[in-house]
């Protein structure tokens, strides 16, 4: 006998979501707390500091740029997926999440490259109070990142079955993980801004 739980796709009435998205937005709340309390963390010493501890450089705009294009391709490819399986298209889900995937271990091997030319130069988190918070938000990030892929690796790979026996649960979890995605995605966007450019 299987034990149904009440509310993991339909929706409630008191919240006007299902738990699994009303849990997500739970989570995301602190996961906002979490990053709120570094990037404070990154504008109060950046304020109470000299100037000369928190220079970047420039050259380094490009490929984190560049990284930001793909983490924004990222967004827009696992959002067409949830479209896809709205429509009942799963193959159209299955291409758009896989390009969602291969983004995100892009974006996690141009980040090595990045991390590997500084720490080529000897910069490393002890040099300067700039790098201790750069590695620390960046470092953060990525394993947010990670978990990202992880997670939609793994509905990529158990997509199918799921699917024919119940596509809206697969369209419920995939959509969830599509909110958690554009959240680590926007969140990037912020750290590009103010590690990079502001």
């Amino acid at each position: 006998m299987s034990m149904e739980i009440p509310y993991a796709v339909k929706v409630r009435t008191d919240t006007g979501m299902n738990n699994a998205r009303l849990g997500l937005w739970l989570f995301l709340g602190s996961e906002t707390m979490l990053f709120g309390g570094l990037i404070s963390a990154y504008v109060f010493l950046r304020m109470g500091s000299a100037s000369e501890q928190f220079v970047h450089d420039l050259s380094e705009i490009p490929l984190a740029g560049i990284n930001t294009l793909i983490l924004l391709a990222s967004s827009v490819a696992i959002t067409l997926s949830v479209w896809s399986l709205r429509d009942r298209v799963f193959n159209r889900h299955r291409i758009l999440m896989g390009i969602a995937v291969a983004a995100g271990l892009l974006f996690l091997g141009l980040k090595w490259l990045d991390y590997s030319e500084k720490f080529g130069r000897g910069l490393y988190p002890a040099t300067s109070t700039y790098l201790a918070i750069f590695f620390t938000l960046t470092g953060v990030h990525a394993l947010h990142v990670i978990g990202g892929i992880l997670v939609n690796s793994y509905l990529l790979v158990t997509g199918r079955k799921l699917f024919r026996e119940d596509p809206d649960r697969l369209l419920s979890r995939v959509s969830a993980s599509a909110l958690y995605w554009n959240f680590v995605d926007a969140v990037w966007i912020v750290l590009f801004l103010l590690l990079y450019v502001v």
